[in-house]
Formats: structure tokens, C-alpha cells, sequence
């Protein structure tokens, strides 16, 4: 089977989180860069990773890489790779482009350019004038950077953040991948406890149920590479089948997520229903500030209101301030808390062990862990 490349693309500062998730999965040689992890491949992996890596945002085909400072130069390149091997005679295919300080910073006039260097590719290879574009779809991208042309196929179709619970959502709900990521960040096992005060529609408990019991995130969805017939059936047949012998089923969880807002929480239920972990999950309704956090060595994670609209600002601080105090009784917790305020440490009232920049979207994040003793054997 040949060998391939792919690119596992991430939010920026989870590289780090998806290189181990791939090295967990087996995968060696990985070049991390801003935003992307790059590694080899074989057709039969494409199945795997999209079933089972949490934190990445998409997996992409990778056709090749040149270097293109003209039109001429990028038609020319473009046509060379082996598009005929992978998309089908009557294959539908769509550019998508961008380009960061390049001589080519035409993005639609580049999609044109690759549009019509593949389609020539294909003539050379179908014999023939006019495609239907009837069958699967892939979906090609031309990345330019520093003149430096990148050309790939997306494997996954709807991000990979799509996993099929979230039916209904709340306002600025927590990307899965992100709240994945978080958890796997912490110092969170299937063992200890968990709660989420702020668990909004429920996205943080779930994925840490998925987690918890080893369930593959992507196993309850489809992928736009499942068309191709370059791969296997069987790829995926076998790739789903393993998924779900290696599911944790009997694992008992403690898990509690809780919101002051009775709506979220009955979203949060229903997204749990959705994938089957409605009994992996307690949810309540209640202020965080009248939670009883009765065992010992448990887990925080959370992602509070950041403030960001000038009139919750003042209700922000006090929330943050509060927190401070309650928490900060936990001796025995690790406490992670996710916010875009620049002032949470002061508001809370201590400074933490370890802090990460992330990104909620577009809004730039830290990520505030305060670690605490380990459990006694």
C-alpha cells in the first residue's frame, strides 16, 4: 500500500495535544507547525484518524507542496500531481484558497488557477471534454504561504468538531474539539470526579464521558472520504468495528455538569441523550456558588462568562471573585478555568501554576490550571 501524507489541522495551541493524540494512535515522524501537524500515512489510516482524533479540526489529503511565484508557475505544478488517482471521472469538486504574504495574494484568481490545472489533469486522464461532477465530492485547497504552495483534499467534510450530539445549542457554545482539548490538558482520568459549574449545554461533561468510556468522537457521523472509491470499504468497516470493541462500555463515571440557566440544562441533557451518555452525566441546574463539592480529589473544568459585553462586565468580576473564594477552599482539586480576561488571576486571587493561550474561536483565551495533589493510593 503506498505511503501518503496528511495533515491533522488544529486550532492554534492544541498542536502540541494533537501530535499526541496521533502518537498515541501509533503515528511517528510528525512535523508540527502552526496550526497543522504533518505526518505518513496510509489510505487505510485516513478511516482511522477521522474516527478518533478529538482535537484536530480536519484531516487533509496532502497532494503536494512547490514553490510559485506566478500563475504559470502554479498551473503547471498543479497539473503535475496525481489528481487522476484520487478524484473519479465524475467527481465533484470544488478550491477553496487562501494566501499569507505571497506574491499570488489573489485568492480567487489562484482557486481558478487550480480549478482548471486539475480539470486539465483529468481530460488527460478520463479522454474526455466534460465532467458531470455527479459522484463524491472532494473538496481541494490551494494554502499559500511565502510563496510557498500547498495543495491538498479534505478527507473529513463538516469539521471534525462535528460529532453529532450537539442537535440544539446555547449562546457561544464551547467548540468539541476545544473542550476536548481542555480535558486532555488537565489532570483528568475516567477515575475522578468532574464537575463543569458552567457547563452551558454540556459540551465539556460529554466530551469527557466520550473520553472516559474510549468512545471514538467520530463514530456517530459520516465523512465526505467515505465516497471515494480509492478507499476501501472495508478501511471503514474495519476502522468502525475496532471503535466499537474498544469501547469502555461498563466504565462508571463521575461526572457533573451544572448551569444556573435551566434551558442550557436541558440542552445539555439532550445532547447527552443524543450519543447514548445520559446516564454517564449527572446534569443539574444551580448556581456554582451553592455547589457542594463534597469529595476529595476531584476535577474543575470549566469555561464561566468572559465579560466581553460591556454590561456584564461588573457581574463577570464578581463571578470570577467569587470562584476565587470557593475554589480556592479546594485543597485537594485541580481547577481549570477558561476565560479571555486579562485580569482573571487578580479577580481570583491567585496566580496559576500554568497558563496556555488558545483560541475560543476567534476570541484569544488562556487556559488557567491550578494543580492539586495527586490522589493517595
Amino acid at each position: 500500500m503506498a505511503e501518503i501524507e496528511l495533515i491533522a489541522t488544529s486550532t492554534f495551541g492544541l498542536e502540541a495535544v494533537v501530535k499526541r493524540e496521533l502518537m498515541d494512535l501509533g503515528y511517528k515522524d510528525l512535523v508540527v507547525e502552526n496550526g497543522k501537524v504533518t505526518f505518513k500515512a496510509r489510505e487505510k489510516d485516513i478511516p482511522i484518524v477521522n474516527l478518533w482524533l478529538r482535537t484536530a479540526d480536519r484531516i487533509l489529503l496532502k497532494m503536494g507542496q512547490f514553490k510559485a511565484t506566478s500563475f504559470e508557475e502554479l498551473f503547471e505544478k498543479t497539473k503535475a500531481l496525481p489528481w487522476d488517482e484520487w478524484i473519479t471521472e465524475d467527481g465533484e469538486f470544488t478550491v477553496n484558497g487562501k494566501s499569507v504574504n505571497s506574491k499570488l495574494f489573489s485568492i480567487s484568481d489562484c482557486q481558478a488557477i487550480v480549478k482548471k490545472a486539475v480539470v486539465e489533469k483529468l481530460k488527460t486522464r478520463y479522454k474526455t471534454e466534460w465532467f458531470k461532477e455527479t459522484g463524491a465530492k472532494f473538496t481541494i485547497e490551494v494554502s499559500l504561504l511565502k510563496d510557498i504552495a500547498t495543495l491538498t483534499i479534505d478527507t473529513s467534510g463538516a469539521g471534525l468538531h462535528k460529532r453529532g450530539y450537539r442537535t440544539k445549542g446555547v449562546e457561544a457554545p464551547l467548540k468539541e474539539t476545544l473542550a476536548a482539548g481542555l480535558i486532555l490538558l488537565s489532570y483528568w482520568n475516567k477515575d475522578r470526579l468532574l464537575v463543569d459549574p458552567f457547563c452551558g449545554s454540556g459540551t465539556i461533561p460529554i466530551e469527557a464521558a466520550m473520553i472516559g468510556k474510549n468512545m471514538a468522537p467520530g463514530l456517530n457521523r459520516n465523512f465526505a472520504s467515505e465516497q471515494w472509491p480509492r478507499i476501501k470499504k472495508e478501511y471503514w468497516h474495519g476502522a468502525r468495528r475496532q471503535a466499537w470493541d474498544l469501547m469502555l462500555k461498563d466504565v462508571k463515571l463521575n461526572i457533573v455538569g451544572s448551569d444556573i440557566d435551566e434551558e442550557a440544562i436541558k440542552v445539555a441533557r439532550e445532547n447527552a441523550y443524543n450519543i447514548g451518555l445520559e446516564e454517564d452525566i449527572l446534569f443539574i441546574r444551580k448556581n456554582f456558588r451553592n455547589f457542594d463539592f463534597k469529595e476529595d480529589y476531584g476535577v474543575i473544568i470549566c469555561n464561566p462568562p468572559y465579560g466581553e459585553r460591556i454590561g456584564e462586565r461588573k457581574e463577570v468580576q464578581d463571578i470570577y471573585k467569587d470562584m476565587g473564594k470557593i475554589f480556592g477552599k479546594l485543597s485537594t482539586y485541580s481547577i481549570y478555568v477558561l476565560t479571555s480576561n486579562e485580569n482573571f488571576e487578580r479577580l481570583y486571587g491567585k496566580k496559576a501554576d500554568k497558563k496556555r493561550k488558545l483560541y475560543n474561536g476567534r476570541i484569544r483565551v488562556d487556559y488557567y490550571q491550578y494543580h492539586g495533589p495527586r490522589p493517595k493510593s
